[in-house]
């Protein structure tokens, strides 16, 4: 069985069917795929030869399937380049979808009862993923910049070497060739102090998230979080149970002492002291410190999520929470998906000793490992130097691109926002002046294709300082300019806001 353009495709089968013509049978399975949602507007359904060999029917019958979907307005037919669901539909096609959404919603929510920790999961997953990826969203590096070609030299290699041996099942906590190499690396270039063995490979930060709130947190623990902070580590631990705390952020990155008195028996804390997301403040030696001291005398965890550490532009970042901790109670976790590319789904945890096991053992339950092949290769593009190489060639390629975004911040946006911090490769904050509407910009630039999420998405409590976050470490200098441009517009006939002071 196999998944082309959001359909799911299998041979036709069902006896019931036997009375209606086959290439009818297949005309209803795509036209119900487009009415639910399944294939979206725009998607390119799968050529003639490729679905008859799927559905086990001939060229022939999918050519008149294809061709009733065109004359009823379903698709558009264009020779040479195939077969595309319509952008806008028919007005009678578009009653038809709204009634199967109707239907569909109506259906759940008579069959469908999920568990209170079912309820809080799915809610705590809504707003996490989007199914495109508009200019300047989060957490996409420079692709095009990738080393490609010595990536795949490399794999080929492995394939030739390696047998089938690779395309078995990894050992739930990863292949030990690059938990070695993940240990060496961090141990040499952020000061993190671990065994191979505490080093665990998962398939992204979210995933090491998401085992440390099943493991170390009860229903109702108190945990605090960045305020703004990172939702993800939000939605986490809020869909397993745990009691949210919000922390305020400074120049200093949390406000450790106002955790205390928020929550001082908390069971865990999630920092980003590298650098803060979204705000970008470095945590200060002496907040770190207290920090440590916090959790050491209390029982307490401290997820450091190292999430850009790579990339700091202009200064050289602090050593990792984790080589501060004599007490055994911070969780380091970072991911290759964002350095290299997001396809890649390979992260790691470094979990302190006395709960290595455990973690192990709940890996397994949870969905048995990565990709053994993918991590081998991985383990010898770090080994080989590539990875070093390619961490100094992105800085140079993110300089340019932050340098990009700085002429195009001064030249169409200065004066009417003002700017956050720039040490990091990736985004920065716009802040708005006081009174904006920052979700309707918001929500009005993603109709123009550009991803600038609000503050309030990273935000537990209100507050009157309006901003908007813009990555612009993913695109190249000339979409930077284009897209400021597009934002500077946008501002002009909107919202008009009057100038700020520099």
């Amino acid at each position: 069985m196999q998944h082309r353009t959001g359909l799911l495709i299998s041979p036709l089968e069902g006896a019931g069917d036997s009375g209606i013509p086959l290439y009818v049978r297949v005309f209803n399975r795509i036209r119900d795929a487009i009415l639910s949602g399944s294939v979206g507007a725009g998607e390119r359904l799968p050529s003639e030869r490729t679905l008859a060999a799927d559905l086990d029917v001939s060229r022939t019958t999918v050519e008149a399937a294809y061709r009733r979907l065109a004359a009823e307005g379903y698709v558009d037919r264009h020779v040479g380049s195939g077969s595309y669901v319509r952008s806008r539909f028919p007005e009678r096609v578009t009653a038809a979808m709204e009634a199967a959404a109707s239907a569909r919603a109506g259906a759940g929510a008579e069959r469908v009862r999920l568990s209170r920790r079912g309820e809080r999961l799915a809610r705590a997953g809504t707003g996490l993923v989007t199914g495109t990826v508009p200019m300047f969203s989060s957490c996409v590096p420079g692709l095009d910049s990738f080393p490609s070609a010595t990536w795949n030299r490399l794999a080929a290699q492995r394939l030739r070497s390696g047998g089938t041996s690779l395309l078995q099942h990894a050992a739930p906590s990863g292949v030990r060739l690059l938990r070695e190499a993940i240990a060496s690396h961090v141990a040499a270039a952020r000061g993190v102090r671990c065994d191979w063995r505490q080093v665990l490979v998962l398939a992204s930060t979210q995933q090491a998230l998401d085992l440390s709130a099943r493991l170390l947190l009860d229903e109702g623990d108190a945990v605090w979080l960045e305020e703004p902070g990172y939702n993800g580590a939000r939605s986490a631990f809020a869909a397993g149970g745990a009691r949210i705390v919000p922390v305020p952020v400074d120049a200093d990155g949390m406000d450790v002492a106002a955790g205390r008195a928020a929550a001082p028996h908390a069971k865990l804390a999630y920092v980003t002291p590298s650098r803060q997301f979204p705000l970008g403040a470095r945590m200060s030696l002496a907040r770190r410190a207290a920090l440590v001291q916090w959790a050491a005398a209390s029982g307490a965890w401290i997820f450091e999520d190292d999430y850009d550490s790579e990339f700091q532009l202009g200064r050289q970042p602090l050593v990792a929470l984790q080589g501060l901790d004599e007490g055994h109670r911070v969780l380091y976790a970072a991911t290759f998906n964002k350095v290299l590319f997001p396809g890649l789904r390979l992260a790691y945890c470094v979990v302190p000793e006395p709960v290595v096991e455990d973690f192990a053992l709940a890996r397994n339950v949870v969905d048995g490992g990565q990709s053994a092949f993918l991590q081998v290769v991985l383990a010898d593009f770090i080994a080989d130097g590539h990875f070093a190489a390619h961490v100094r060639r992105m800085r140079e390629v993110y300089a340019e691109r932050r340098d990009a975004f700085l002429a195009a911040f001064k030249a169409h946006l200065d004066g009417r926002v003002r700017l956050g911090n720039l040490e990091g490769a990736f985004q920065t904050v716009l802040w708005l002046p006081a009174g904006a509407d920052e979700a309707a910009v918001s929500a009005a630039a993603l109709r123009l294709g550009l991803d600038l999420p609000p503050l309030s998405r990273f935000r537990l409590e209100p507050s009157d300082a309006p901003g908007l976050m813009l990555t612009y470490g993913g695109e190249p200098p000339e979409r930077i300019e284009a897209g400021v441009r597009q934002l500077a517009a946008l501002l002009e006939s909107t919202s008009r806001p009057a100038a700020v002071a520099a």
